[in-house]
């Protein structure tokens, strides 16, 4: 009997142990916020004198100034992305200074007055609304132009009238400088966007200057040669919603000669020389000036941190899949 009455003694102590044990499981801040009503809160530097309490745990953890400070090393696309998160970010990321870093430095070559008188006279002087609508070029990836011909082919096997549907890109990197790359290669585009810059080879990618002027591009470069060519291209912005700037109709491409007096180097700046040329002028009776009517497909944006899984090479992978079941069969 004493036996027994001390295992039950031992059981009940054991029991009461394991509820009071303490397990080691993983933090969920976010279930704190369960069934709580989150009021609106002050963003960093706000002019209101009334003492504000944030329940949430990163905010207690973090105070304002160090969330401001990871703010101002964003992009503003990632600016974009971060105040979806909560009330109190989307209010902070509203603060006047992020946008005004991304403004001057988007628009840079018009000038730092030039920019704030614009300011002023159409957008009231926020800077945020200057950054969604006023055009602007992207400087965060590529602009990819995909192109296809059809080239009549060579009569082989039992085929009688073979064709190829030969598919190319266009491939453009703007700088905020005012400069720009050009490649044209049917390479895919995170092949292509690896050497996209001033430092890589320069034997297939060219490089020349642009202007913007309203939502209007002009762009030039040089194809160097025995018989010097200038590349001119006029492009429009537009963006499929407000402040995307991803996409650029191409309105002309014209092709014309220069003489060697002209320029001596291939990074002169030969939109200058070319500024206020007609469209049909050419200074090289050898080399006619040219306005092609093919290959105008308007370009598409491309961010660096998506070309992997950017659906413009689509076609590129059917085509191949395509002539991979033609080998199989």
């Amino acid at each position: 009997m004493t036996s027994d009455y001390g295992n039950l003694v031992a059981e009940l102590e054991a029991a009461s142990r394991l509820r009071s044990a303490h397990f080691l499981v993983t933090q969920r801040p976010w279930l704190d916020l369960y069934g709580v009503h989150v009021r609106p809160v002050a963003p960093f530097g706000s002019a209101s004198s009334k003492p504000v309490v944030d329940g949430a745990l990163i905010h207690r953890c973090l105070p304002d100034e160090l969330i401001f400070e990871i703010f101002s090393k964003m992009t503003p696309y990632t600016l974009g992305r971060a105040a979806c998160v909560c009330r109190k970010w989307r209010y902070t990321i509203r603060n006047p200074a992020f946008w005004r870093n991304a403004c001057l430095k988007a628009w840079q070559i018009a000038g730092v007055a030039e920019n704030y008188k614009t300011l002023q006279s159409k957008y009231d002087g926020s800077w945020r609304r200057m950054w969604l609508c006023r055009p602007r070029v992207r400087t965060d990836g590529l602009y990819v132009s995909r192109n296809t011909y059809i080239r009549a082919g060579v009569a082989e096997w039992k085929m009688t009238k073979p064709v190829h549907i030969v598919c190319y890109y266009r491939y453009l990197r703007f700088y905020p400088s005012g400069r720009f790359l050009y490649k044209n290669s049917s390479q895919k585009v995170k092949d292509v966007a690896k050497g996209m810059n001033f430092r890589a080879p320069r034997h297939d990618l060219y490089a020349g200057s642009y202007t913007l002027s309203e939502d209007k591009v002009e762009a030039a470069f040089l194809y160097p040669g025995l018989r010097p060519t200038v590349w001119r291209i006029r492009l429009r912005l537009r963006g499929t919603v407000a402040g995307a700037n991803n996409r650029m109709d191409l309105l002309a491409l014209v092709t014309s000669g220069l003489n060697g007096s002209e320029v001596t180097d291939s990074d002169e700046d030969i939109l200058n020389i070319v500024e206020g040329w007609a469209e049909d002028e050419t200074h090289n009776p050898d080399v006619p000036a040219i306005t092609h009517k093919r290959g105008l497909t308007p370009f598409v944006f491309v961010p660096f941190e998506e070309v992997s899984i950017s659906l413009v090479q689509l076609f590129y992978l059917v085509v191949s899949m395509f002539d991979d079941l033609l080998l199989c069969s």
